[in-house]
């Protein structure tokens, strides 16, 4: 994520939200009433734009190109697309319950980056991913957590802080974890502009893809997690 993209916020309050989430819900559950068209584990991709698949076409998204990939690599799993654009970890801690619909059989939670964004206390966003994450837990499924880079702007501490975040969750509830959302794009921000959209802020078709090429093996482990609690 670029410093100077902070003015890019998709922001999503009042009427759209709900409309936006009442329309997310609604496709979850026509999407668990024909779970024998997929594979026979179910993963919930819970996040905000960069797993909904903001400004890509639908086939060219995190969810589409990551189900490609475990279908390659021949697993029994469909990779259910629950993205809301503009989420942060509060809106994500509000919808967790009524989005572990009973046919969903594991979760892998990306979300935090509109926090940043925005300059939000990560110890907020901390105490909204426990309750994530103590859910998803709490109904029996395994996790992958996936880290945010967090940009400079506020200085080395927020960076550090929000960042270690993620390390400390994992460890502290025993999931999987995958330190950088975009990390396969580069370390140096000019580095990932190419795999960027003009917005440097979300990736692009084949920003997607060195992005499914990395998180895949972890979505494989998920799956074997998920597996073994059968």
């Amino acid at each position: 994520m670029r410093n100077n993209l902070l003015l890019h916020l998709p922001f999503s309050y009042g009427a759209a939200r709900a409309i936006r989430k009442a329309a997310l819900a609604f496709v979850l559950i026509c999407m668990s009433s024909n779970a024998s068209l997929a594979g026979s584990l179910r993963i919930l991709a819970f996040g905000d734009s960069l797993t909904q698949g903001y400004g890509l076409m639908e086939a060219d998204g995190l969810v589409p190109q990551l189900q490609a990939w475990l279908n390659t690599h021949e697993a029994a799993v469909t990779v259910v697309n629950g993205g809301v654009s503009g989420d942060t970890t509060a809106g994500g801690a509000a919808r967790i319950d009524w989005s572990l619909s009973p046919d969903i059989g594991a979760v892998m939670i990306a979300l935090g980056g509109n926090d940043m964004l925005r300059g939000l206390a990560p110890s907020e966003a901390k105490a909204n991913l426990t309750k994530i994450v103590e859910a998803v837990q709490g109904a029996g499924l395994p996790v992958l957590l996936i880290g945010m880079q967090a940009p400079g702007n506020y200085g080395a501490e927020y960076k550090a802080e929000f960042e270690g975040l993620y390390a400390e969750l994992a460890e502290d509830y025993g999931t999987l974890y995958e330190p950088q959302f975009l990390g396969a794009l580069g370390q140096v921000p000019a580095e990932a502009l190419v795999w960027m959209q003009s917005d440097g802020i979300h990736p692009n078709e084949e920003g997607v893809l060195k992005i499914v090429e990395a998180l895949g093996p972890r979505v494989l482990e998920l799956a074997e997690m998920a597996a073994s609690k059968e």
